[in-house]
């Protein structure tokens, strides 16, 4: 019972993990990837800085061609938003 338990949940985690994964195309990644390297040294953890930049560029248009740093400049009710959502003000 435990064992199915155990692979129950697992295969739970795998699955919710496949959905977020699905949900990103390469060009989100890659966005997100350079708006954590443009945030890393602004005194947030590093899981802070990641759910930040999820949720801008959740935010953007699929179309937008900024990158997230320059979309927020343009957007400060989106960035104190996702501030608030990732938990960094």
């Amino acid at each position: 019972m435990r064992l199915l338990t155990l692979s129950m949940l697992l295969a739970g985690s795998i699955a919710s993990t496949g959905v977020l994964a699905q949900s990103m195309n390469e060009d989100d990644l890659k966005w997100i990837n350079q708006c954590i390297r443009d945030n890393r040294d602004e005194g947030a953890s590093a899981a802070v800085v990641r759910a930040y930049c999820v949720c801008m560029n959740e935010k953007m248009d699929s179309n937008e061609t900024r990158s997230i740093t320059q979309w927020e400049k343009s957007n400060p009710s989106a960035r104190r938003a996702c501030e608030r959502q990732a938990g960094w003000r």
